[in-house]
């Protein structure tokens, strides 16, 4: 019996689709750890005005460490206002990218979300990962002509490896980030300037990663959809 479920298991992987996995996961992060983060703490700051459209979603009052800040755009003239929106927004981002991104206008309206979360106080730093989300998003469901070429068929049984390994170590260094960036507590690290380059380099580190892991997605995508023709031709 388990020697007969074991294709049945490695097929479920190489049925998933990369693209949409890879796109909803960073869809999750980004409008909880942009949209919601940033709400919070901005919730945190209170009924006053921000002063400008410029703003720090952790205010003096909220801070763990000096340079703890978390820059962020707002049109929205009130910290409270501002924060509730864009904690709306972030939970708002967080459903469409599980269950409505595949649809007909699904990556328009995912982009059109993270443009709004900007917009009220959802962060400066999700640019690097909602921008690439959105582009490799579109490509979803898509014969991915253009890559079938750029890609050599020897690499995609590597590549369709390699898209799991990268995404999860995208996602660990955007929390050590995170965290970095909120707590100011890095190993081996006291003085601040030393800290936000560090929580900088992890942040750049990740949006690198979800790049890579987008296009071993495609690798996989091109072997699956050669699994797939050849399935159909045996079938037919």
């Amino acid at each position: 019996m388990t020697s007969l479920q074991m294709p049945k298991e490695r097929l479920s992987f190489y049925n998933l689709n990369a693209t949409r996995v890879i796109a909803t996961i960073l869809g999750v992060f980004v409008g909880l750890f942009s949209g919601v983060n940033h709400g919070f703490f901005e919730v945190l700051q209170g009924n006053k005005p921000t002063g400008g459209f410029y703003i720090y979603a952790i205010g003096e009052a909220q801070r763990f460490w000096p340079l703890a800040g978390e820059g962020a755009f707002t049109l929205i003239p009130n910290f409270l206002v501002t924060g509730i929106v864009s904690m709306i927004v972030g939970v708002a981002i967080v459903i469409w990218s599980i269950w409505f991104l595949p649809t007909r206008h699904g990556r328009t309206v995912f982009l059109g979300l993270f443009i709004l979360s900007f917009l009220v106080g959802g962060g400066i730093g999700q640019i690097f990962f909602f921008i690439p989300a959105w582009a490799f998003a579109t490509r979803m469901n898509k014969p991915l002509n253009w890559w079938r070429k750029v890609l050599p068929r020897s690499t995609w049984p590597f590549l369709s490896r390699l898209w799991v390994v990268t995404l999860v170590l995208a996602i660990i260094c955007m929390l050590v980030g995170l965290e970095t960036a909120i707590f100011g507590l890095f190993p081996g690290l006291t003085d601040p300037v030393s800290i936000e380059d560090t929580a900088m380099l992890f942040v750049y580190l990740s949006a690198t990663l979800c790049v890579v892991s987008f296009i071993a997605g495609f690798g996989h995508e091109l072997q699956r959809m050669e699994q797939n023709d050849k399935k159909e031709v045996s079938c037919g």
